[in-house]
């Protein structure tokens, strides 16, 4: 049976950077640009009516910006949540927060390679996110980095004891936490695919993490990477 079609939703206020999304993802087999929006109001409306499988949301946007969007769209207490991914500058690390609060599943850099954007959209249409070095990795290090200016964090193993992971379960997310995808994981532990995935089911249920981002998250806010840098 063939894969469902990945209909997606971009939303920026600039319209080069939706033209080149929308050329770069039209050409992929499986995926359709469904819409464009130009602000986050314009977003909301679209991705609510549509209902794609696949938001690209830029954090910056008129009328309402793209946390924003996340929230009404993804976040805590939304029945029918979609799976919106951020896109994001260097400079805007201090949003990662919010937006991972607010329900984001991954994180796209404006100049994101081609592969890059379809891997993003592909691994948001899977219900995964896409937790890439280049990318995710360095914001979470601003994140843990603010999170100890302010609030002393728990240390591991001290937050995987309370979080109630076992040894390989805390292999498996210091690797989430720096970028490794499943099938790396399951190289480096010597576990098959469908190992690390039940591994990562039980991560998840026991962090009450909604996906990959939010996983790696925990890990760099709780210090359980930092032989891993």
């Amino acid at each position: 049976m063939p894969e469902p079609r990945i209909d997606v939703v971009i939303a920026d206020d600039q319209e080069l950077v939706r033209m080149g999304f929308s050329l770069i993802l039209g050409v992929q087999p499986g995926i359709t640009v469904v819409g464009e929006a130009a602000d986050g109001v314009e977003c909301i409306e679209l991705a609510r009516r549509l209902r794609p499988r696949v938001v690209l949301a830029d954090i910056r946007m008129p009328r309402l910006d793209g946390l924003e969007v996340v929230r009404q769209l993804a976040g805590p207490g939304v029945a029918d949540p979609l799976n919106v991914v951020v896109i994001t500058t260097f400079d805007q690390d201090d949003y990662v927060r919010t937006a991972l609060r607010n329900g984001a599943c991954g994180f796209l850099l404006k100049d994101a390679s081609p592969d890059l954007l379809v891997e993003a959209v592909q691994a948001a249409a899977r219900g995964d996110a896409l937790v890439s070095p280049a990318v995710t990795v360095r914001l979470l290090r601003r994140l843990e980095a603010t999170e100890r200016g302010t609030v002393r964090a728990l240390e591991a193993p001290e937050a995987s004891d309370a979080a109630g992971l076992s040894e390989r379960e805390r292999d498996i997310v210091r690797l989430v936490a720096v970028g490794r995808t499943n099938q790396e994981i399951g190289d480096e532990l010597f576990l098959s695919l469908s190992t690390v995935k039940t591994y990562l089911g039980r991560i998840q249920a026991k962090l009450n993490a909604r996906n990959r981002v939010e996983v790696a998250a925990w890990a760099w806010e709780h210090g359980a990477v930092r032989g891993s840098r």
